[in-house]
């Protein structure tokens, strides 16, 4: 394929271009925004997790708080009875007597109700607290995703400027190249990821890879206007002084 030596050079921009849309994309894909973001949100995830956990204990705790104090409410109650039967006078000495037996029943049972809503209370009051600390920490986490992400997006946003401008610039150069030298470039960057690279010092910019003496010499003795491929990569190779030929 023969294409005039100052296009094949032009080609060289539109690999720069090209390698610069590469990295571009690689950075949106690698963003360590990302990563940072997925961690976030299992973070957050785990705190929500912890602290409707916590709202589900003390609902609970409530729930037996309101039992307990309904229990005591009907100890106290049958405690007022009594002793309205008592002072009343008019019971016989064995209703007393069994009245008097039921009080102390009833004012042990009272004691020990109390002592649990007692325990029950100390027990909702730390719930309390964890719940409190829960939501701290919950706000932290969700701080520190929404971070996390405000910082992705101005990345992202950035790049898409880049992007942008790089599209633009390849747009311009893409109807210099005949269609021929084109889809071989596109080929070969397709497979490879570079397209076209030059030859300097004897080394393909592409692969990296010196030629040996055997295709520095063909190439030597190739046309300018002919294109040339390494044969490790199969890249477009643009002759300049630089070439070492």
């Amino acid at each position: 394929m023969k294409v005039d030596p100052a296009v094949q050079r032009r080609l060289l921009e539109l690999a720069d271009v090209d390698a610069e849309l590469a990295r571009v994309d690689h950075r949106r894909r690698t963003l360590p925004e990302l990563a940072e973001i997925a961690d976030a949100e299992k973070a957050a995830q785990a705190k929500k997790d912890a602290k409707v956990a916590n709202e589900t204990a003390l609902g609970d705790l409530d729930r037996e708080v309101k039992r307990q104090e309904r229990e005591i409410d009907a100890v106290r109650a049958r405690e007022d009875r009594d002793r309205a039967l008592l002072a009343g006078g008019t019971v016989s000495s064995k209703q007393m007597t069994d009245l008097e037996h039921e009080l102390n029943t009833l004012q042990r049972r009272q004691t020990t109700l109390e002592d649990e809503l007692l325990e029950l209370m100390e027990r909702r009051e730390a719930v309390e607290l964890d719940g409190q600390h829960a939501a701290v920490e919950l706000a932290k986490a969700d701080e520190a995703l929404q971070d996390a992400a405000n910082r992705r997006d101005h990345a992202l946003a950035d790049l898409e400027t880049v992007s942008a401008r790089r599209t633009a610039d390849r747009e311009k150069l893409v109807p210099e190249f005949p269609q021929p030298l084109l889809d071989l470039y596109e080929r070969v960057r397709k497979n490879r990821g570079i397209g076209a690279s030059l030859l300097r010092q004897r080394r393909c910019g592409a692969c990296r890879i010196e030629l040996d003496r055997t295709s520095i010499s063909r190439i030597a003795n190739t046309a300018a206007d002919e294109v040339v491929t390494c044969d490790e990569c199969g890249a477009i190779m643009v002759r300049t002084p630089e070439s070492g030929l």
